[in-house]
């Protein structure tokens, strides 16, 4: 009797594909995920740590919110982050950053 071999199914899901415009902002922030955020922030070289996390949970309440994503002000004033520290997390714009990785419209 010859010996079968199986190869085992993958347990790796197929690739998702994220529509974003041409400054990379998410097309529909129904996409958006933790691994979303993890992937944007890779891509424009950042790691992401607790302090990120803060601002970008911020950023995502104060959307569901007030339906616009937060300029670089209300962030600093409300999200008990200092404005100098959101220029150190996210470097050259911290609003547009910011609310890019969070998968929320660039603010106006």
């Amino acid at each position: 009797m010859e010996a079968v071999t199986q190869s085992k199914p993958t347990s790796d899901p197929a690739p998702v594909t994220i529509a974003v415009d041409a400054e990379g902002y998410l097309l529909d922030a129904g996409q958006w995920s933790p691994e979303v955020a993890q992937a944007i922030a890779a891509e424009v070289g950042v790691a992401l740590t607790q302090e990120h996390w803060k601002v970008l949970g911020f950023c995502r309440e104060d959307f569901a919110r007030q339906g616009q994503s937060p300029n670089v002000r209300r962030i600093g004033l409300l999200s008990g982050v200092p404005m100098k520290d959101l220029y150190r997390l996210f470097p050259k714009g911290p609003g547009k950053l910011a609310a890019r990785i969070a998968g929320l419209p660039k603010p106006k």
